[in-house]
């Protein structure tokens, strides 16, 4: 099962394209809503969550989170004792962390970039402490997934979907979305 953290302030594409791809991979994608369900993206578009995030179940069915972008979703995320806790959890339990855009802000904040490739939204690279920056699109560095920002973020999904389903699951959805 994967979590997508929704904030007052998150970037719709870097939010909604993991979604898609993961549910149209057959992954269990829920997303939850930081402050309450019913959550307002960066450009005004009302979405409501599937669940608060008072109730996200931190336990082996999780499989990775997904931090999207946008300002100040990221920073409403950050702030998110549920989020640093979900973090934290998938770190203890080697799994999967994806950010996009501002996002990998909180991990470097964390220190969890430490000597690790990463990579983000130009101007944001002095808060990934102690990260190789990249000066690819999308990242990945052992358990850690990052990107660069909206534009690259069905990229990022379909890295996602790879990474959880398989790598021939990824290639047929990006052929059926006619991106490659």
């Amino acid at each position: 099962m994967v979590y997508v953290f929704l904030a007052n302030g998150f970037e719709e594409l870097e939010a909604l394209s993991p979604i898609d791809v993961l549910r149209r991979a057959g992954v269990e994608t829920v997303t939850v809503g930081v402050g309450g369900r019913a959550i307002t993206s960066a450009h005004g578009v009302r979405f409501t969550a599937d669940i608060e995030e008072g109730d996200i179940k931190l336990d082996d069915g999780l499989d990775m989170i997904v931090l999207p972008g946008g300002m100040p979703g990221t920073n409403n995320l950050e702030a998110s004792p549920s989020v640093q806790a979900a973090i934290d959890f998938c770190v203890k339990n080697d799994r999967y962390v994806a950010a996009i855009c501002a996002a990998p802000k909180i991990l470097g904040a964390k220190g969890l970039l430490d000597g690790r490739k990463a990579v983000c939204f130009p101007g944001f690279e002095s808060f990934l402490k102690g990260a190789e920056i990249s000066a690819d699109s999308v990242v990945q560095d052992g358990r850690f997934i990052t990107a660069k920002g909206a534009g690259v973020a069905l990229e990022f999904a379909l890295k996602l979907a790879g990474l959880l389903t398989s790598e021939e699951k990824a290639e047929a959805l990006a052929a059926s979305l006619q991106c490659r």
